[in-house]
């Protein structure tokens, strides 16, 4: 039986404190894989473990998020890319990283996000690992300057995570042979549902962002709810559940590099 994959969640946060090996015990009932998104480095170091635990079904990327970036400073970084450096074959991709306009506003640590950005697209280039993408604001200003970002920096494999733009500006991103994936909160998003249908099928790929972004929005979100990924995009598409299944899975291994048991 094919079963699901969710592509970027945040297994390590908080909010699992409590009953972190029962939801990934729960996920593990419905799905083949997963992939823990590390934000900055103690929950990079935490996800390694985490995966090490579950390997196989556990996978990790490691990033700097952008509202961590101004916390840090040029020698935090410089060490945490000699983490990466080390552990480059125990994760599958480089983020999440990118742009955050509705928490970083000021013009002094928009630049230097901006300039650690390009230097954690360096280290994907290097390591010859795929780049998860986060691009967030108000609009679509974000995301068309990500856009060119990872272009000028010839980024041959990248994923817009958590994707929220238009269908118009997701033809973009596909036109440049870059991977756009959707969240379980697309059953409130129209815009969502229409890029579900469009875009190639080849390039979609699914996720939760557990624990945020739950289809229900008062309960916390968890791995298997990218369940409903799955069927809105089959029901946009007007095809079977598995044949969305499917699909999915060989962009998920053709895009990370790995395959799944």
């Amino acid at each position: 039986m094919v079963k699901i994959i969710d592509i970027h969640c945040h297994l390590t946060f908080k909010e699992y404190d409590a009953d972190r090996e029962q939801v990934i015990k729960d996920a593990k009932a419905v799905l083949k894989g997963v992939v823990s998104s590390g934000v900055e480095p103690d929950d990079s170091k935490h996800a390694l473990k985490l995966a090490a635990m579950h390997e196989g079904f556990i996978f990790v990327t490691f990033g700097l998020h952008p509202i961590h970036v101004a916390g840090k400073t040029d020698q935090e970084i410089g060490k945490y890319e000699e983490f990466i450096s080390e552990n480059k074959r125990k994760i599958v991709g480089i983020g999440e990283i990118g742009l955050d306009y509705h928490w970083v506003r000021d013009p002094l640590k928009i630049k230097r996000t901006k300039e650690v950005f390009v230097e954690f697209l360096g280290l994907a280039k290097e390591f010859d690992l795929p780049v998860v993408l986060h691009l967030r604001g108000t609009g679509s200003e974000a995301i068309e300057e990500g856009l060119r970002i990872v272009s000028n920096e010839d980024i041959r494999k990248a994923v817009f995570h958590c994707f929220t733009g238009k269908p118009q500006l997701a033809d973009m991103i596909c036109e440049e042979g870059y991977y756009i994936s959707l969240p379980a909160s697309i059953v409130r998003s129209k815009s969502m549902k229409k890029v579900a249908k469009r875009i190639p099928i080849s390039l979609l790929l699914t996720e939760t962002d557990a624990p945020y972004l739950s289809p229900d929005d008062e309960e916390r979100n968890v791995p298997q709810h990218v369940k409903v990924v799955y069927e809105e995009i089959a029901r946009q598409r007007k095809i079977e559940m598995r044949a969305a299944e499917e699909e999915i899975e060989h962009n998920f291994e053709r895009f990370f590099g790995v395959e799944l048991r």
